[in-house]
């Protein structure tokens, strides 16, 4: 009986050996490791428009009659709730009263400043506000999964993640992978470790519209509890476990 009892104490003494709980140096962000990778700062690069882009725009102007001429083809005077208009594969898009626009590699900026340039050849005071309708991104993974907005100029990877309710501790942030569509050939793929502070301004930092972001599952997890609290549980009901066997396998 002592043998039987000594396999059932090596039993859990072995699970609660294999099992740990999640570091800071596991999962932590923003480390300072000489360990980690170090990634080299890049200057930001702004977006530039591919082809099957959505753009919309708003017209600003005070001839009133070809202000509500325009308005009526554009639907709305929001930017938000505008008629998007497709980028074609020519790289050019067709709005209202226009020949068609190259706007296939400019930056936001750009394609405002050269369709306002069109539009002032026939309205003198026309101010044009305009901007990327498909300004989305996808997360997928051990993670929450969705497709989220980018809200913001410059938006950051922790930015992103925060949106799905940021990573979990079985996220492996070691091989976090930024799938990114190029203009030409195959989609770029970034992988980074997320837990180093030098991931500031690096290359990886700032998300693109139509970027997918992968985070995989750690190896490890499987032997891993999300706290301290979780590992005490797992020993408690383990020796519960082990005292309700032995009452039953020892007769009295």
């Amino acid at each position: 009986m002592k043998i039987l009892q000594s396999k059932y104490l090596f039993f859990i003494l072995l699970l609660t050996t294999l099992t740990g709980c999640y570091s800071h140096r596991a999962v932590g962000l923003l480390q300072e490791r000489d360990n980690l990778p170090q990634y080299e700062k890049v200057e930001y690069e702004p977006y530039r428009i591919r082809v099957n882009d959505e753009i919309i725009y708003r017209l600003i102007t005070m001839d009133e009659t070809l202000a509500k001429a325009i308005a009526a083809n554009n639907s709305s005077s929001s930017l938000n709730d505008a008629n998007s208009y497709r980028v074609y594969s020519d790289g050019t898009i067709d709005l209202p009263f226009l020949a068609p626009i190259k706007v296939e590699g400019l930056t936001i900026a750009q394609a405002q400043d050269t369709v306002q340039a069109h539009f002032r050849a026939i309205i003198p005071d026309a101010q044009i506000k305009l901007s990327l309708y498909n300004k989305t991104f996808t997360i997928i993974g051990d993670i929450n999964s969705g497709v989220f907005p980018i809200y913001k100029d410059k938006l950051t990877i922790y930015q992103a993640l925060a949106m799905s309710g940021d990573l979990m501790n079985q996220g492996d942030r070691k091989h976090v992978r930024i799938i990114r569509p190029k203009e030409t050939g195959d989609p770029e793929v970034l992988e980074f470790d997320i837990r180093t502070n030098t991931l500031i301004d690096s290359k990886y930092y700032y998300i693109y519209p139509n970027d997918v972001i992968y985070v995989s599952r750690s190896k490890g997890s499987f032997y891993k509890v999300a706290s301290y609290s979780g590992f005490l549980s797992l020993i408690t009901s383990s020796l519960a476990l082990l005292v309700s066997v032995l009452n039953y396998a020892i007769p009295y």
